[in-house]
């Protein structure tokens, strides 16, 4: 199906682009190939302490995370004196200038690392499974990567080759071959990797989110085997400290920011120095000081770099500053020779993803927890198209938002930008559900949401929906937030059968729907969610969806942008 429309877009064929972008990328690359063991181990030969105090030594690290595959600058979203404010952030060659005015500083200090969810979020990287995006990451040069939970998404075997690819050393302390081959048991990626600078050693642990398989479609990580982070966090930390005599250890995490703060006050983390977090596309301004550790995260699309300065003396941290910086391409020129290779990229597709499919008068936008005006005109499409009683979609993060034009006042939606806000182009799937399965699921989902214990947390925000108005209390116990729910203004009857449609995940049970068990009737309906939305914007020029209280909470406002709880920090 990819390589027809790859065809019929404009006859390129994968393989052509591949030779062009691995050619320009070999010329372009400023990370070297690297084998196994040096991925593990890696020293620098250059002693320059020009910039350093006397006796001490001083470390830049640098890292992106979520990037999903966003390559040009586009709409961001702020939260400012309570109301979002868009501005113009991000693209990777935009980036890459960004992080060579800092590493150009002090080339042999500086560490650039990103925490996985690259290769997945964009219809140039879905189009191509990722590989159009390896040269790119070449290019920019990273020293360091993990696998996010969206790697898995065009299945084992590909995110073996696309991270095989990519020049950076791979690190993931928790994710193993579950095979009947004889890599079954075996981690998939070293476990940790250490930087030598100046003799002084610095330690990373990777570990990825555990609950992939059940957050994403079950076929997507079929082969592999997940543990959570605290099974063997403290037996890594103790062999970097003890047996490799590293002066600074960081985990870098894609775990979600709740999660990683749960993960940075368990005991397992003493000997911790930073938790380098991503997942949930926070943004961190100010390091959180767990009780082990400090946690941060550094937002998503390429929108932000984080930047965390060590200075190091005897052997030990002695100090650090954290800091979270726009990629502001009002003050960063886009760098000539990745913005030729992101051309090469994107070449066999521009005039598809140019095509406008619909306009929207009011801003679309998917950083809400709760309810999100972008995933309310997914599920207003699904209600039009197939009518049943409710239409699901899941608690998606990834998309970048679209503003509306002040001039104008409206938006055009383009095909891109529904490849953005559903990379994965699935099947529309309906059955029918009791009254009384509605309400134990949408009480799993405000569990999986808003668990108390972080470690059962997903990443993901809460489900989404039309046809349905659903109250709770979020710091309520397990199985008892849900306080009422109304389906098309009439209450939830328990006993009556309710028809619904969702996207078809690849690899659940036939029964199961949205994670919704034990579905009457399941049928998928030959018609995959681009058509839907296409169909629906073609009917509906002008969209203007917005928050309308489907999903209401009685402890928080239905702008609430952060899973995380019970500390300081803000999303903004």
């Amino acid at each position: 199906m990819k390589e027809k429309l790859e065809e019929k877009m404009n006859g390129t064929s994968r393989k052509d682009f591949l030779r062009k972008t691995a050619v320009l990328g070999m010329g372009m690359s400023m990370a070297p190939l690297s084998s196994l063991q040096a991925e593990n181990q890696e020293q620098s030969t250059n002693h320059h302490k020009a910039s350093n105090e006397p006796g001490s030594t001083k470390v830049t690290i640098l890292y992106t995370s979520d990037i999903h595959a966003q390559l040009h600058t586009h709409d961001e979203f702020f939260w400012e004196n309570g109301a979002g404010v868009y501005k113009k952030r991000g693209g990777l060659a935009v980036l890459k200038t960004m992080i060579n005015s800092f590493r150009k500083k002090a080339p042999d200090h500086t560490i650039l690392i990103d925490g996985g969810d690259y290769f997945h979020g964009h219809g140039v990287a879905s189009l191509t499974e990722g590989e159009a995006l390896i040269p790119l990451f070449n290019n920019i040069g990273y020293d360091l990567m993990l696998p996010g939970n969206w790697e898995v998404v065009y299945k084992k075997k590909k995110m073996l080759f696309d991270m095989g690819h990519a020049n950076a050393a791979k690190i993931c302390a928790n994710m193993w071959h579950n095979t009947k081959d004889d890599n079954n048991g075996e981690l998939i990626y070293p476990p940790y990797w250490i930087k030598v600078i100046e003799g002084v050693k610095i330690g990373f642990i990777g570990y990825t989110d555990h609950l992939i398989p059940k957050r994403q479609s079950p076929a997507y990580s079929e082969g592999i085997r997940f543990d959570h982070a605290d099974k063997n966090v403290a037996r890594y930390v103790k062999m970097l400290r003890e047996v490799e005599g590293c002066a600074v250890v960081l985990l870098v995490t894609h775990m979600g920011l709740a999660q990683q703060v749960g993960l940075g006050n368990n005991p397992v983390c003493e000997g911790v120095d930073f938790i380098l977090g991503a997942d949930t596309h926070e943004r961190v301004r100010e390091a959180i000081q767990c009780k082990y550790t400090k946690v941060v995260e550094c937002g998503a699309f390429g929108s932000f770099l984080g930047k965390l300065e060590l200075e190091i003396e005897s052997n030990k941290l002695k100090s650090y500053d954290y800091q979270l910086l726009d990629v502001d391409p009002a003050k960063y020129k886009a760098d000539k020779e990745l913005q030729a290779l992101i051309q090469i990229a994107a070449a066999p597709y521009e005039k598809e993803m140019k095509r406008v499919v619909g306009t929207t008068t009011t801003p679309l936008v998917r950083y809400f927890v709760m309810e999100t005006p972008m995933d309310n005109l997914l599920t207003n499409a699904i209600m039009w198209k197939f009518k049943p009683d409710i239409a699901l979609s899941n608690g998606f993060r990834f998309c970048q938002p679209l503003a509306v034009d002040a001039k104008l006042g409206k938006a055009e939606i383009t095909k891109e930008f529904l490849w953005n806000m559903l990379p994965v182009d699935s099947e529309a799937k309906t059955g029918k559900v009791t009254g009384k399965q509605i309400w134990d699921w949408l009480e799993k989902e405000l569990e999986n949401a808003f668990a108390k214990n972080p470690s059962k947390r997903f990443g993901g925000w809460f489900v989404r929906f039309a046809g349905m108005q659903v109250n709770f209390t979020i710091n309520q116990e397990m199985g008892k937030r849900v306080n009422w729910v109304k389906v098309h203004d009439e209450p939830l009857d328990m006993t009556k059968e309710y028809s619904i449609v969702a996207c078809e995940r690849e690899g659940d049970p036939e029964d199961v729907l949205c994670r919704i068990e034990k579905v009457k009737s399941p049928q998928k309906l030959g018609t995959f969610m681009h058509q839907v939305i296409e169909e629906y914007l073609a009917a509906h020029p002008d969209v203007s969806p917005q928050l309308e209280n489907r999903a209401t909470a009685t402890d928080f406002p239905p702008t609430l942008l952060t899973q995380l709880q019970g500390t300081t920090y803000e999303f903004r």
